[in-house]
């Protein structure tokens, strides 16, 4: 089973290859085989298979294999659009999946779960998801929560595994070690760690753990579609259903004036792929995908990709203050000794490289004492930092004093306490820390010496620090009182710690008020610190503007929603009560992100419209709560995020307008020539060459189109109001209809004057000059003309590029001509086509006019 320290690197390499990854059985990802046959399924393709098996079989060979090269121009853009959005999916999907700690080559290292192998020695800890079916070998108080498996939600205790029973661990079908009841040697993969710690040998991965073997039913839930992809849904099918009845009437129609159903079933068909939005769900898969990877790159990961859809609409962004308001970089500045009467202080930058005066030892020993052995915590990390520059020994307390007991933190009590017995002493210490009321309460002070101790603690509020008590007892049997208060505590005395505020933060707090964002600081912190805090940090303080836990506590539910309504400082607040706040502010209508990282804090992100994790001290349930995972903590990156939704949003209904618009002047062409007695403009191979222009434009230049001038100026989108409906589906018609309407009257000058290919060529060339300008126009509904063109979009010049050279062979190369059923425009025809195309941008220009003087304006709240 490897050695006592773990397995070596190449065992694990070996195990790996043998046994597979611990992965559960769940849907394959799709490869590019999958997703070729997938589009070929599509109403698009087989109305192009269609047209060309028609034209096939009617003996026009040269337009059915035409048509069968478009279906592979298309496909092959088609590939590469989804191809690059599933490599973003399967980049996220691994940047996202649980992690675990686990020993290998004697040293603790932090690996994916996948590569977790039979044999391994783990590490738990309170918040983390067991990674694999696992032998415990060795155990600190630890509780599980096997509701996954066995559906009960009280967690239940662990212990270690007996010689014999390690002996026999290859039976894990036995049903001693079965999920389930307290006091088994095993945790199970997938249960979560709600208590303790321990270290435990991996016996099964995979398929081949508790969880694999329940079967794929578990695997494969049903997401729900959010409401952006139901309301494209109804979208498209209205338009489909449009598009059906539409072409039965055009084939009957032309059927019956023409007398020529080939030409009527073609015309049918080119209508039918005319209106068929077959881009909207390209669109609404690309844009969050690649908008996923987006957030990656500004230190942002997305476990859920429908939160991208919330992000722009954020209206109050809860968020705590270590760590990511602040560096979380603890450094102990204050020392207050003397017991109640803390006759002594001390400011350590004052102390240089003196030694600390003897009576701050016992009060830095007892908080070194009261802490962790190895600290995770950053204020515990700076005792032991400060015991070892200034207490000689330091680093034997822990080795030779025995700890015996320990009393957790708990919402009841915010303090801690460590039992300690000494070398050759039958007298134990009682070690505590905690918020200064707490130990005040635990040293059952009357209330002139808590008034004294609270005007200190105050004081050292005020500067900003973070202030922890501390208290000694003594014990002298063996039966431990039940709880901490039992014990008769001295008070030692109080310790400063401070933590910067990061230098970005200001101003990206600066700007959340500018995109009329909320900011509320919440934190287990002393109320006057937390105002300090909270000031530093540039946010909105006014009177009354702080909530404290204890009036939190006093307040019903519908105080709480009046309350607030108007507090930018939740103080001294216990994880249970964030829930409590989110849901007082969705009652008010807000859409809320909520940052967290603890076991506790799950419910509140999970209740949250954007729940945020933090990446680095977050445990593992608090990320699989979230919707979003901060890579480094930091503050500014969830403004960052928020800024990046907007630009995501923005460009989504750019698209989706631009897709609709530019679909009214194609689907008219191929259905009016027609129904007036002109000669067909449109056939399917010219909708066919026309959408290789359509996709990549709408899929990738306006994904990259960069964010507005005003993103962050502007409130918060209604949640509630559809991506594309009223004004903004009514624009994009209008915008068509202007499409439509100049290519009309270009098809009617050229026919009075040339031949019919080459009108065909005059009015297609207006139409995919008409086409760009569109693109060109929906780029910004904020900016000008002129200012849109100046925005950098490279990959937009590109597919423009692509299109004029498209277009160029289309109406010059001999076999393209020929097959599309053109004659080669005269130079000076060819420019007159393209000018009537780009003075289409007159009339979108004069309607953005409109849309930002007028509609805009009166959108306002």
């Amino acid at each position: 089973m490897g050695t006592e320290w773990g397995l070596t690197s190449a065992q694990a390499a070996r195990r790996l290859a043998d046994e597979g990854a611990n992965a559960l059985p769940g849907s394959a990802r799709r490869t590019l085989w999958s997703i070729a046959v997938n589009t070929l399924r599509e109403p698009m393709f087989l109305l192009l298979l269609a047209a060309g098996i028609l034209y096939i079989t009617f003996g026009d060979l040269q337009e059915g294999l035409t048509l069968f090269g478009f279906v592979l121009l298309t496909l092959g853009l088609t590939l590469y659009q989804e191809g690059r959005t599933e490599r973003a999916i399967e980049a996220l999907r691994d940047l996202t999946s649980p992690r675990a700690l686990v020993i290998r080559d004697g040293q603790a290292l932090r690996i994916a779960g996948s590569e977790v192998v039979r044999g391994d020695l783990i590490k738990l800890s309170e918040g983390d998801r067991v990674p694999a079916d696992a032998l415990l070998v060795l155990v600190d108080g630890l509780q599980a929560d096997e509701s996954l498996l066995t559906g009960e939600a009280v967690p239940v205790s662990k212990r270690v595994a007996l010689p014999d029973e390690i002996s026999s661990a290859s039976q894990v079908d036995s049903a001693q070690w079965m999920a389930g009841g307290d006091d088994r040697p095993m945790v199970c993969a997938g249960t979560l760690i709600v208590q303790g710690s321990a270290l435990a040998r991996v016996m099964a991965t995979g398929a081949r753990s508790q969880i694999g073997r329940i079967g794929d039913s578990m695997l494969s839930l049903a997401h729900e579609r959010s409401p952006l992809q139901q309301q494209t849904n109804r979208l498209v099918r209205n338009l489909a259903l449009l598009a059906l009845g539409l072409s039965l009437v055009l084939v009957l129609v032309h059927g019956w004036l023409q007398g020529d159903w080939l030409q009527a079933l073609l015309a049918g068909i080119a209508l039918a792929m005319a209106l068929l939005p077959e881009e909207y769900p390209v669109v609404l898969t690309v844009f969050p995908a690649l908008g996923a990877k987006r957030l990656t790159q500004a230190g942002v990961l997305t476990r859920r990709i429908n939160a991208i859809e919330t992000l722009g609409a954020t209206t109050v962004l809860c968020t705590d203050k270590t760590g990511t308001l602040t560096e979380n970089r603890m450094t102990v500045t204050h020392l207050v000794a003397g017991g109640v009467d803390l006759t002594e202080r001390l400011a350590l930058d004052a102390l240089a490289e003196g030694p600390l005066p003897e009576t701050f030892h016992p009060l830095l020993e007892l908080a070194i004492l009261a802490s962790v052995i190895d600290p995770f915590d950053p204020m515990e990390k700076a005792f032991h930092q400060l015991g070892q520059r200034f207490l000689a020994g330091t680093e034997h307390l822990h080795r030779d004093w025995l700890l015996v007991h320990t009393y957790a933190l708990s919402p009841q009590l915010r303090a801690m306490s460590h039992v300690w017995a000494a070398p050759g002493d039958g007298v134990q210490t009682v070690a505590a820390k905690g918020a200064p009321e707490a130990v005040m309460d635990l040293c059952h002070l009357n209330s002139a010496q808590r008034s004294h101790i609270s005007g200190v603690v105050d004081s050292l509020a005020a500067e900003g620090l973070r202030v922890l008590a501390v208290a000694r007892g003594s014990f002298a049997g063996q039966d431990w009182p039940a709880q901490a208060h039992d014990f008769d505590f001295e008070f030692i005395g109080l310790l400063g710690l401070a933590d910067p505020v990061r230098d970005e933060v200001p101003a990206a707090v600066a700007e959340c008020r500018g995109a009329g964002i909320r900011v509320i600081m919440i934190t287990g912190d002393y109320p006057t610190t937390a105002r300090t805090i909270a000031h530093q940090a540039g946010l909105d303080l006014r009177e009354g503007d702080v909530l404290t836990g204890e009036e939190m506590a006093g307040l019903g539910d519908e105080a709480l929603c009046r309350r607030i309504a108007s507090v930018s400082v939740c103080a001294r607040i216990s994880p249970e009560q964030k829930l409590r706040i989110v849901q007082a502010l969705k009652k008010r209508g807000d859409i809320v992100a909520m940052t967290g990282d603890g076991v506790n804090d799950a419910p509140a992100l999970r209740a949250a419209h954007v729940g945020v994790a933090m990446g680095r001290r977050g445990t593992d349930v608090a990320r699989e709560s979230a919707a979003l995972v901060l890579i480094d903590d930091n503050f500014a990156a969830i403004v960052a995020s928020i800024r990046l939704g907007r630009r995501i949003f923005d460009n989504l209904r750019k698209a989706m307008s631009y897709i609709l618009a530019v679909h009214v002047p194609i689907a008219g062409m191929a259905m009016l020539p027609v129904l007036l007695a002109w000669p067909s403009l449109l056939y399917p191979m010219h909708i066919a060459l026309l959408e290789l222009i359509i996709d990549p434009a709408c899929a990738v230049a306006f994904e990259n189109e960069p964010a507005e001038d005003d993103v962050m100026h502007r409130p918060p989108r209604d949640a509630t109001e559809p991506l594309f409906g009223g004004a903004t589906l009514l624009l994009a018609f209008v915008q068509g209809l202007g499409a439509l309407a100049v290519v009309m009257l270009a098809f009617a000058w050229a026919q009075a004057r040339l031949a019919e290919p080459e009108a065909r060529a005059f009015a297609f060339a207006t139409l995919v000059v008409g086409n760009l300008a569109l693109i060109l126009s929906n780029r910004s509904s904020q900016r000008s003309l002129w200012a849109a063109l100046r925005a950098p979009n490279r990959t937009l010049w590109v597919v423009l590029g692509l299109a004029y050279g498209l277009l160029w062979v289309s109406l010059y190369l001999p076999w393209a001509v020929d097959v599309l059923r053109f004659a080669p425009l005269p130079a000076h025809e060819f420019v007159s086509a393209c000018a009537l195309g780009l003075l289409s941008l007159l009339w979108f220009e004069g309607i953005k006019w409109v849309q930002r003087r007028y509609l805009t304006t009166t959108s306002k709240p």
